[in-house]
């Protein structure tokens, strides 16, 4: 599965038309609340013991969306944080360092995925993908849930990534072209490789195939 430089796939601005535009602001705003920004905000003004109205004059932001803040009812920019954060004298990273530290558990439920292709300007893409656990932070792998429609060989295109890379066939069939030689997967089948050789996918049962892909970072 190609990726970045962040060992994830490529999810730019670019490839959100394929996504229902309701459903991600939802997502986001989901993933964005976990967080628990509105909290840390209101900790923060009340530690310091400064009235609303009197962070606003410092900030430049009026107490009404302050208040917004603090009570969850609006999300903040990264601007309106980078205010907050000089007055308060902390960095952006007290706002979200200790979800690292204290919320190792997460939870992706389905309704929350958005289903991207491999790439946005690929007319036919060799896969789809879905993130399985875009809401942990400063995890040790990437894990999707991809479809590997049924494909000619000659439209499969190769590619490689830093690092390891498992597939687990759920159902239909991939074949995986690695170093010359085509590996047909069926359903149950696994692999393993590395991703660092230049590899491609295409879905070759008569529905093409379904999996779960991860991929691992080279090890320091």
């Amino acid at each position: 599965m190609s990726v970045g430089e962040s060992g994830a796939p490529d999810l730019s601005d670019a490839n959100i038309p394929s996504v229902s535009m309701e459903r991600a602001e939802e997502t986001i705003q989901r993933l964005l609340s976990s967080y628990d920004l509105a909290r840390k905000l209101r900790q923060l003004r009340l530690r310091k013991k400064i009235a609303l109205v009197d962070l606003g004059k410092h900030t430049g932001l009026s107490a009404s969306m302050l208040s917004q803040l603090e009570t969850g009812k609006m999300v903040p920019t990264l601007p309106t944080l980078a205010r907050i954060a000089v007055v308060f004298d902390v960095g952006l990273d007290h706002f979200f360092d200790d979800r690292r530290r204290q919320k190792m558990f997460t939870v992706v439920r389905g309704g929350d995925r958005m289903r991207f292709p491999e790439r946005p300007d690929v007319p036919k893409p060799a896969y789809f993908f879905e993130c399985l656990s875009y809401a942990s932070q400063a995890k040790g792998l990437q894990a999707y849930l991809a479809e590997f429609p049924k494909r000619a060989t000659e439209e499969s295109r190769e590619h490689f990534h830093e690092g390891s890379e498992f597939i687990y066939i759920l159902e239909g069939q991939l074949t995986i072209r690695y170093q010359d030689h085509d590996h047909a997967l069926h359903e149950g089948d696994s692999v393993y490789f590395d991703s660092s050789e230049p590899h491609s996918y295409r879905g070759s049962g008569k529905n093409g195939g379904r999996g779960i892909v991860i991929t691992v970072p080279p090890r320091v």
